[in-house]
């Protein structure tokens, strides 16, 4: 039975005091749902989030890897760092990366690889841009994205690997992405996952929504059958709302 995950992705977001803040203030939330909770902090405040939710049934995960395992490059953190501070998930692919860093298919391949070599859970995302909708390009756009970065992979990896599908033309666009259209999309990632791997690993890996999830509309969202929880931007940011998205199942 697939997992049910709801993952706060903080973004460039607090410095250590906000961060502790945000972080007491989640170890109060009473928690109802039986999903699985992530919190994604900047780099700089990893160590001390792992550090201060140990005994909470919250993980701390990382925003984004380099594929390497060292060398000269500068500002960029490796997965055996991750490792070493106790990091077991990280998030690859997101859309932001994707746009401002230029993060390629074929990068994001090498990543995920790094990351399985190190027992390291990911958090693939992708997600088409408002373009390619209009166009109703959209199913190819993220049929390709999977099969570039994680076709190459065995179906015993994907007990490691969690989608995000991340509609980029619903986040800050004034576009809306109903749950239909989340259904619909989870739906044919599913279907792409199974005409490579089989039903059973199509039906074994979580898929996250990433576009814009809220408390008023969670519960809807997490209603339908092929959407497994959701990766929480603005949302993770304040901790009654986040916890109100985790407690929507």
């Amino acid at each position: 039975m697939r997992k049910q995950i709801v993952a706060g992705n903080w973004k460039m977001n607090n410095g250590l005091i906000q961060a502790e803040t945000l972080i007491s203030e989640l170890k109060q939330q009473n928690q109802t749902s039986e999903a699985e909770v992530m919190i994604a902090p900047s780099f700089t405040n990893l160590w001390h989030a792992f550090e201060s939710t140990r005994q909470y049934p919250i993980e701390v995960v990382a925003q984004n890897m380099h594929f390497s395992e060292d060398g000269a490059y500068t500002g960029e953190v490796s997965a055996g760092m991750l490792k070493s501070i106790g990091i077991q998930t990280v998030i690859l692919g997101h859309s932001e990366r994707r746009a401002y860093f230029n993060e390629t298919d074929e990068a994001l391949a090498k990543k995920v690889d790094t990351a399985l070599k190190h027992d390291i859970r990911v958090i693939f995302c992708f997600g088409e841009e408002l373009a390619d909708r209009k166009s109703g390009n959209h199913e190819t756009v993220v049929e390709n994205q999977i099969k570039n970065a994680l076709f190459h992979l065995k179906a015993s990896d994907f007990e490691h690997i969690i989608l995000a599908y991340e509609p980029v033309w619903a986040i800050g666009t004034g576009e809306t992405a109903t749950p239909e259209q989340a259904q619909s999309m989870h739906a044919f990632i599913r279907k792409t996952l199974a005409d490579k791997y089989g039903q059973d690993i199509a039906e074994s890996v979580s898929i996250l929504y990433g576009g814009s999830v809220k408390p008023n509309n969670a519960k809807e969202i997490f209603s339908k059958p092929d959407v497994d929880g959701g990766l929480i931007g603005g949302a993770s940011l304040n901790a009654e709302d986040f916890f109100a998205i985790v407690n929507a199942f």
